[in-house]
């Protein structure tokens, strides 16, 4: 009887907890349209210019009649092939260091100074520099998005892999247990959740580079779009460039999101 009734209790919880979700995304929702009805209206009645700020409606038409004569996938393409590519190889290469560095105590001590210049440094300000030394070209802008999100995985990736409990690395030493088994065995599993956590960050940092790199050289993609309008002075095509990247970029964490779930339900 009492297991019957924690068994209720306990479909209650999860239940109360799918309809909390739902009541937080509606709300999302409204507040989306209620700031884009503010926005419609303020335009409409001349508190704030058109010309600088556009209007829902005429971003909207814009949005479909780029999407009429197909351009804007052309352009969308362009950038997310960019970013996947540099969101890939700056996780992968972060955490292939980050391995290295854990591996060898010895090489992250001499690295570390070099790892906290690099950090330090401002990417965005070297993407003239990176696109003059790789080419003004797609390889350019992806380099740039890799050096923008590789030092901070670097970093993140490393600190999770020392701070592994200690006792569960001495417990696998003690039963004779290589390095490479303690990694397979330990450190690696015992981090996904926070490599995917890093994955995550990296969408955003990856969309910067790819962005930076696109103002600079590109003649397709969502950052020339932006950069395009600002320059004819066209402040619809750069919002549309906006809101098409944050659902862009939306998507993307949201299939990390997919991944992650996929992975706590098999745990």
């Amino acid at each position: 009887m009492n297991n019957n009734k924690a068994s209720v209790g306990y479909k209650k919880y999860l239940r109360d907890i799918k309809i909390e979700k739902v009541k937080i995304f509606f709300i999302q929702i409204l507040l989306l349209v209620f700031l884009m009805a503010i926005w419609e209206i303020l335009a409409n009645r001349g508190v704030i210019s058109t010309f600088l700020f556009s209007k829902p409606s005429e971003i909207y038409d814009l949005f479909m009649r780029y999407m009429g004569n197909g351009e804007l996938l052309i352009h969308v393409k362009t950038s997310v092939y960019e970013t996947v590519w540099g969101l890939f190889i700056g996780t992968g290469l972060g955490i292939l260091i980050a391995i290295m560095l854990w591996w060898s105590p010895k090489l992250s001590k001499v690295l570390d100074p070099f790892l906290v210049v690099l950090n330090a440094l401002p990417k965005t300000a070297l993407a003239p520099i990176i696109i003059v030394w790789v080419g003004a070209n797609m390889k350019g802008i992806v380099v740039t998005a890799v050096t923008i999100s590789i030092v901070v995985t670097i970093l993140s990736a490393y600190n999770y892999f020392i701070n592994v409990d200690e006792e569960k690395v001495k417990m696998l030493k003690s039963f004779g247990a290589t390095k490479i088994q303690i990694l397979n065995k330990l450190i690696l599993p015992a981090n996904i959740g926070n490599l995917i956590n890093i994955t995550k960050i990296n969408i955003g940092l990856s969309w910067v580079g790819v962005i930076v790199g696109e103002f600079l050289v590109s003649r397709n993609g969502i950052g020339y779009l932006i950069v395009y309008g600002s320059q004819v002075f066209k402040l619809d095509i750069v919002m549309m460039g906006v809101f098409v990247l944050a659902v862009c970029a939306w998507v993307m964490y949201e299939a990390v999101n997919l991944v992650e779930k996929l992975y706590n339900s098999r745990r």
